[in-house]
């Protein structure tokens, strides 16, 4: 299995982005994914995830209210909408599958990582 996350950019405090996480070489409808991130000079955090279903989610604290995570399993694509974005959003993402297990909130728990895609958050 190959992720591919993709969708970050440069944005202002406020705005709004969609990110991507589409799997190749194996579905993945059946995998719990969730999303990381990772800013200079901090730990990998959590920052939301799906079941396989995609009848549950869970969000990382700072995040809550704001970002939504949803998945498209005929597409093959986990989405992460990014709302009311704050200059500490800004990080590198990360998308990531579990094939065994629920989502969770742990990254070693994860066996599939994407490359990751760049976030910015300007004041």
């Amino acid at each position: 299995v190959q992720l591919q996350a993709s969708g970050g950019g440069l944005v202002q405090a406020g705005a709004s982005l969609r990110l991507s996480c589409a799997a190749s070489g194996r579905t993945i409808c059946s995998y719990a994914t969730g999303w990381f991130r990772q800013a200079p000079g901090k730990e990998r955090e959590f920052v939301s995830g799906i079941s396989g279903s995609g009848v549950y989610t869970d969000y990382g604290d700072a995040v809550k209210g704001r970002f939504t995570i949803s998945r498209d399993n005929a597409k093959n694509t986990v989405y992460l909408q990014m709302n009311s974005l704050k200059p500490e959003d800004t990080a590198i993402y990360y998308c990531a599958g579990r094939v065994w297990g629920d989502l969770s909130t742990m990254a070693n728990d994860y066996d599939y990582w994407g490359q990751g895609t760049e976030v910015t958050v300007s004041s």
